[in-house]
């Protein structure tokens, strides 16, 4: 038995990187799966190789009309009880140099997209008895982040938007919740120029000491999916290999050359 057997999911940004991790996660818990994603060869490739539990639909997250399919899509295939809201695109770039037009285009992706998925899944998560939806929000979301402006905004109010639908939609059974990664193993991650992933240490700092896997916060989104999170709403979710917990040490506390205290 899987954790999310006779559920339908829609999986946006579902062609790559952590939006396939998830779709194919879902999959083997038992779940039927919508693909959403611009990337049209990528998207049919991934749902060609999970087979008959998935399909691909064109989203363009930030158009109500390709939203209506994708729902359209998944009913199709029985009772649409999981939102994943994965879709993003990202660059850096500090305020002083971002544009307005940049701005705007991050967030109509990575907020009216996800806005506009909770409206759309609303009545079919009502007809199917209630339901899970999960925004991929990003430590990017809960501190302030250097050239992340346009990125950053629209994560912090994901955040926001995240623990409004879950005031209104508890009544209907719905549950809304945020996943907050740190570095995690994507194209989106920034690379150092000239310096191999597996050789960067800009990472080392963390308390986990590396950067994240797709498939664990694709664990995580199963778990927020499922009903072994079933009293679990409007909360944040972080998972950074413990980036957020504090700064990082800066020596290794020796006793014979740091210890002041009382003897």
């Amino acid at each position: 038995m899987g954790k999310l057997d006779g559920r339908v999911a829609i999986i946006t940004g579902g062609a790559r990187g952590q939006g396939e991790a998830h779709a194919r996660l879902c999959v083997e818990e038992g779940a039927h799966v919508v693909i959403g994603d611009v990337l049209d060869d990528d998207g049919q490739r991934v749902a060609a190789e999970l087979g008959a539990k998935a399909r691909y639909a064109r989203l363009d997250v930030s158009s109500a009309d390709d939203w209506a399919n994708a729902v359209a899509v998944a009913e199709s295939m029985g009772p649409l009880r999981v939102l994943v809201n994965n879709a993003a695109i990202h660059w850096t770039r500090p305020i002083e140099f971002e544009t307005a037009d940049g701005f705007e285009r991050i967030w109509r992706v990575n907020l009216l997209g996800a806005f506009l998925g909770i409206k759309a899944v609303i009545a079919p998560m009502r007809r199917a008895g209630g339901g899970s939806i999960v925004n991929i929000s990003s430590t990017a979301g809960l501190t302030g982040l250097a050239y992340h402006g346009a990125y950053g905004s629209a994560k912090w109010g994901l955040r926001g938007l995240t623990r409004t639908a879950a005031v209104e939609l508890g009544r209907d059974g719905i549950r809304v919740n945020s996943i907050h990664p740190g570095p995690i193993n994507t194209s989106m991650l920034t690379r150092s120029p000239g310096v191999d992933l597996e050789s960067d240490t800009r990472f080392q700092h963390l308390p986990a000491q590396r950067y994240g896997e797709p498939r664990e916060v694709a664990q995580l989104v199963v778990f927020l999916a499922s009903d072994d999170s079933a009293f679990i709403t409007g909360t944040e979710h972080t998972i950074d290999g413990g980036s957020m917990a504090g700064p990082p040490i800066a020596f290794r506390w020796d006793p014979a050359i740091h210890d002041k205290g009382p003897k």
